[in-house]
Order: C-alpha cells, then sequence, then structure tokens
C-alpha cells in the first residue's frame, strides 16, 4: 500500500449528509445497542423507566448540537471537536481534549472487539457445536476493519448504509410485533411514566442510555470529506440523533411490553441479549430470530469500521498539527484516506485484544465493559468542552449567529450535560458490572483527566520550543482567507 507525504486536507469531497449519517448512526450501533445495551440497563439498574430516559437525553444532545452545527459553518478539520476547543476556548486546553478524543474513540472501538468476539463464538458454536476462543474472532475481525480502513470512504458508506438498513428494517419489525402481542394482552405505557424511572438508580439510568448515544457526534470528523461541510455537519447531526432516539425509546418500550413491564427487568437479567431474540422467535418465528442474530452480529462490525474510520482521521489531524509525530498524517495514495492513522488503530486493537486474551479476562463484562465505560465518560466530557467553546468563539463574533446559537442552546447543554457526567461518575461501579472494583472506579476515569493534562501540557511545551506549530493548533476557520462578512463584522 503506498502512501505520501502530509497533506492538508483528506481524500476528495465525495460525501453527502446521508452518507455520513450512515457512519454515525452506524457507530451508535442501534441494533447491538437495543439487543445488548438495553437488556443490561434494565437488568443492573432495576429501573424499568429506560424509555423515558431516551426520550429525555434526546432533547439535551439537540441542545448540544444546535451550537455544534452552528461552529461547524466556520470550522472544517478532521480532528473534528479539539479545533472547536482550540478556537473557542485556547490551544492548549483544545489540545486537552484532542488527547481525550483519541483515548475515548480508540476505547469504544476497542471495546467493541470484545463483544464482537463472544457473540461471534457463540453464534459459531450454536452452529458447530463447537465455538472457537472469542479472541480469535476478534483479532481476524481487527484486520478486516483495518484493511477496509484504507479503501475509499464512498467505498466503506456503501457498506455501512446496506448493514445500517438492515439492522433499522429488523428492529422496526421487532417493534411491530411486540406492540401487536403485548404481554398481559395490552399495550402498558408504565415504562414512559415519571414514577418509572425516577426512583433509586436513577443516575445508572441516564448513564447506561447515555452510553448508548456515543457515536452521533462523530459528523465533523468527515467535514474535509464533504460536498457542503457549513451545511452537511449540522444536518447529518440533528438527523443521526433523530433517528437514534427514535430507535431507542421504541426499541426500549416495546421490550418492555413484549416481556410485560413488571416483569422486565428479572427477564433482563436471566436473558441478557438473548431477550430480543427470544421475543422475536417468539413471535416472528426461529428462521427470522437467526437472521435478526446475523445482523446484531454485522451491526457490531458496522461499528467497529465506523469507529475504526473516525479514530484514524483523529490520528491524521493531529500528526498533521504536530501534536503526534507528523508520520501520522501520511495519506493513501490511491484513495487519500488517512492510511497511517488507520494503520496505528489497527495496531491498538492488535495489541489490547492480545493483551485481555493472554491475561485470560473475560471479552464482555471486562474488556468491553471497562472500555466502553470509559469512552462514555470521555465522550460526555468532550461535549461539554465543545459547548464551553461555542460559547467563547461566538462571544468575539456577536453577529455571525443569533442569541440561541451562541449562548443560550450551548448554555443549557452545559448544565444538563454535567449533571449526566456526575451521574456517570457517581454510577461508575454500577457501569463497571461484576468486575468492577476500588482500583477501577477511580483509575477508569482518571484516565481521561491524564490524557487531557498529557494534551494540554503537550501544547504547552510545543508554546515555547516551536511557536509556529502551536500557532497552527485547530487549524485554519473555513474560508479563513475569503471570512463571511457577517463573521468580520462581529469581529
Amino acid at each position: 500500500m503506498g502512501t505520501h507525504r502530509p497533506r492538508r486536507g483528506l481524500g476528495q469531497r465525495r460525501l453527502g449528509a446521508a452518507q455520513i449519517v450512515f457512519f454515525v448512526v452506524a457507530a451508535a450501533g442501534p441494533l447491538f445497542a437495543i439487543a445488548g445495551g438495553v437488556p443490561t440497563n434494565y437488568a443492573v439498574t432495576g429501573s424499568v423507566g429506560v424509555p423515558l430516559s431516551f426520550l429525555l437525553l434526546a432533547p439535551i444532545l439537540g441542545l448540544f448540537a444546535v451550537g455544534y452545527a452552528a461552529m461547524s459553518r466556520y470550522i472544517t478539520n478532521a480532528g473534528a471537536f479539539y479545533p472547536y476547543v482550540a478556537n473557542g476556548v485556547g490551544k492548549s486546553t483544545g489540545a486537552g481534549i484532542a488527547f481525550v478524543t483519541l483515548i475515548s474513540y480508540n476505547a469504544i472501538q476497542i471495546s467493541i472487539y470484545g463483544l464482537f468476539g463472544w457473540s461471534v463464538s457463540t453464534w459459531l458454536g450454536t452452529l458447530t457445536g463447537s465455538p472457537p476462543p472469542w479472541w480469535l474472532c476478534a483479532l481476524v475481525m481487527v484486520l478486516i476493519v483495518g484493511a477496509l480502513g484504507v479503501l475509499r470512504v464512498d467505498l466503506n458508506a456503501k457498506v455501512l448504509g446496506v448493514a445500517l438498513c438492515l439492522e433499522v428494517a429488523v428492529v422496526v419489525i421487532v417493534d411491530i410485533a411486540l406492540f401487536a402481542n403485548p404481554a398481559g394482552g395490552s399495550v402498558s405505557w408504565v415504562p414512559l411514566e415519571p414514577a418509572s424511572l425516577f426512583t433509586t438508580g436513577v443516575g445508572a439510568v441516564f448513564a447506561f442510555s447515555a452510553a448508548a448515544f456515543i457515536g452521533f457526534e462523530g459528523a465533523a470528523t468527515y467535514g474535509e470529506e464533504t460536498r457542503e461541510p457549513s451545511r452537511t455537519v449540522g444536518r447529518a447531526t440533528f438527523a443521526a440523533i433523530g433517528l437514534t432516539a427514535v430507535l431507542y425509546v421504541a426499541s426500549s418500550l416495546a421490550l418492555a411490553v413484549g416481556a410485560g413491564p413488571d416483569v422486565i427487568v428479572t427477564a433482563a437479567a436471566a436473558q441478557g441479549p438473548d431477550l430480543l431474540f427470544n421475543l422475536a422467535g417468539q413471535h416472528l418465528g426461529e428462521t427470522f430470530s437467526n437472521v435478526a442474530y446475523t445482523l446484531f452480529v454485522t451491526g457490531q462490525c458496522a461499528a467497529l469500521l465506523s469507529f475504526h474510520n473516525a479514530v484514524a482521521r483523529y490520528f491524521f489531524a493531529l500528526g498533521r498539527e504536530g501534536l503526534l509525530p507528523r508520520s501520522l498524517a501520511k495519506t493513501s495514495k490511491r484513495t487519500g484516506a488517512p492510511a497511517a492513522g488507520s494503520l496505528t488503530q489497527t495496531a491498538l486493537a492488535l495489541a489490547v485484544v492480545s493483551l485481555f486474551a493472554i491475561a485470560g479476562r473475560d471479552p464482555v463484562t471486562e474488556l468491553f465493559t471497562w472500555l466502553g465505560t470509559t469512552a462514555s465518560t470521555g465522550v460526555v466530557v468532550i461535549m461539554i468542552a465543545v459547548s464551553l467553546s461555542v460559547i467563547g468563539f461566538f462571544k468575539r463574533r456577536r453577529q455571525a449567529e443569533n442569541a440561541w446559537r451562541r449562548w443560550i442552546a450551548p448554555g443549557l447543554a452545559i448544565l444538563a450535560l454535567s449533571a449526566v457526567l456526575a451521574l456517570i461518575l457517581l454510577n461508575f461501579d454500577l457501569l463497571l458490572g461484576p468486575a468492577g472494583n476500588f482500583l477501577l472506579r477511580w483509575g477508569l476515569p482518571g484516565l481521561v483527566v491524564i490524557a487531557a493534562l498529557v494534551g494540554f501540557l503537550r501544547a504547552e511545551v510545543l508554546r515555547t520550543r516551536d511557536p509556529e506549530t502551536y500557532a497552527a493548533i485547530g487549524g485554519p476557520l473555513e474560508g479563513e482567507d475569503e471570512e463571511p462578512a457577517k463573521l468580520r463584522a462581529g469581529r
């Protein structure tokens, strides 16, 4: 595979809003989030109000997206989040968020290999009677994703688009079947009542539900490859939030209706991810259930590929700007994909999966859970920082956008997301599951803090030793040489 010297941008502007939605919704993994995450939420928290938590989180994420989309009109960078913070709060703070983003997205991407390895091993064991080791399945998938990562980005969008459409179709069919065949003979709306959610453990419910949305905010990662970045990123973000919110609310409610609100917690604890497929088999037949499980596995493939693409672009952006070795900014001669970043992410995944396998760790309760909860913490921190950046950015450009976009929506998002972060930290022991201990309880969230400090200090070193590189952190604004009149007027 040929690569060439670092360049200012990635591949040609091939992507539209629909293709980016495929990437970011696939990263959220609707089928594996619903089949795997929702039953876990019910089981661990003991709360029937899971559907209401999704319903309440959607507008919070919408508030974040208002400012995020407004700022995306002026910043187009494969680094996505940290250029926002660098231009809105400060370059050193932006570098700190860059490292938080890198560790968070690597963590969520690699964590899914644990669930994938277990799922495929279980699936093959059912078919053949002799399940292969989970780590073998995971390592094979690491290599496949690595190969796809250096292909043309629009080819990857087609792969993700097909997988996503099939996932959504299965989820919709199962939801209809469960609403048409409710336990007890009538549909219960108890899971949407406030009394069902606001009980002991409400913090854990929000923490699990917030983790399920990870991925929607990644649209800006593809800004350099979109045809109209000033419009496309915002549209894709709102579309991703809307689609995932509808799926999560409807499907979590459908599971409660199908199993019965009074038994959903015990059923989820006993059956885990199999709950959805058992209910599907009961009402739609064994063949449909098997097809759905197959898509459960392929949905994980789609999420792995989507997160891999995002991480590769972060390596590219950080290498291009000197926060990491500049060799990471090399792109493929043939496709324009961030080849060096893709290969680096693949190497990290191979190393982490191999270490967990050698240590004999569990792929789900340890690899998937430990890294996944770390990632969810980091992503909420990132969104708070981006919302602060929106306010700072437009404070110097008051005529660029209206007050709602400049500070009202971002300010409300900061308050709401800070509450979500507090709930995640207070309930982090529940998120870790049975394998959790005191060291993990504080050590894993501590990784986010360490990453931020390392990035901040790296930028401070550049400030004194390489001022030119420091000045370039965050990149130029979109159309900086021919800045929009409304933006100039606000300075």
